[in-house]
């Protein structure tokens, strides 16, 4: 492929022309419900992690969420700035809920990041994210952090590609200890069997 070709192939975060509307399932959380951990020992929402990000994410309309987080001094990366990858994390992290709301399992197979602005230690950061298309297995999403309230200056966008799977992918490739832990979990297996209802 030339540098001309190049520029014309569509992104691997590009919906294909026979991608759909996202549709968000009958019985997804109700606006304004608080999503909850996926997992109590997960880095990015998880109350299990003393330095996780303890992301708290909303239903919103449509097939949309917002979220926030507030930065803290153990994830800075300069002085008393929040480290990058914990703010791609954060977007990662909110990207992921949105899979709430279409009620399916998914993981994430592709996340573009733009840092706009610095985010200091001590900020909370307004989250809002929301599927654009889907398209077979694939979802197609966007997001954006912004300081200073939900209305403020964009700090941070991406968009991101996920890839729907069953629950099989984390019990053939997780830990086992961990996925005993987690399917012994009574909070856990009530999260499972609510994603096995999806048609």
């Amino acid at each position: 492929m030339n540098s001309r070709e190049a520029e014309r192939a569509p992104s691997a975060l590009t919906p294909p022309p026979d991608a759909i509307p996202p549709v968000r399932h009958p019985e997804a959380p109700a606006p304004g419900e608080l999503l909850g951990a996926h997992y109590d020992h997960c880095f990015g929402c998880g109350g299990g992690q003393p330095h996780g990000l303890h992301l708290q994410a909303r239903a919103g309309d449509g097939v949309s969420i917002t979220a926030e987080f507030t930065v803290q001094s153990a994830h800075q990366g300069a002085p008393g700035l929040a480290h990058g990858g914990v703010l791609a994390t954060a977007l990662d992290e909110t990207l992921g809920s949105l899979n709430w709301l279409l009620r399916t399992i998914a993981v994430t197979g592709r996340l573009e990041t733009d840092f706009v602005r610095p985010v200091p230690v001590g900020t909370v950061l307004h989250l809002q994210a929301e599927v654009t298309a889907v398209a077979g297995r694939k979802i197609y999403s966007t997001a954006v952090g912004r300081t200073g309230g939900p209305d403020g200056p964009v700090a941070v966008r991406a968009q991101a590609l996920f890839i729907e799977v069953m629950v099989d992918h984390f019990i053939d490739n997780g830990r086992p200890d961990e996925i005993k832990a987690a399917m012994a979990d009574p909070d856990q297996i009530r999260r499972v069997r609510a994603f096995e209802v999806n048609p």
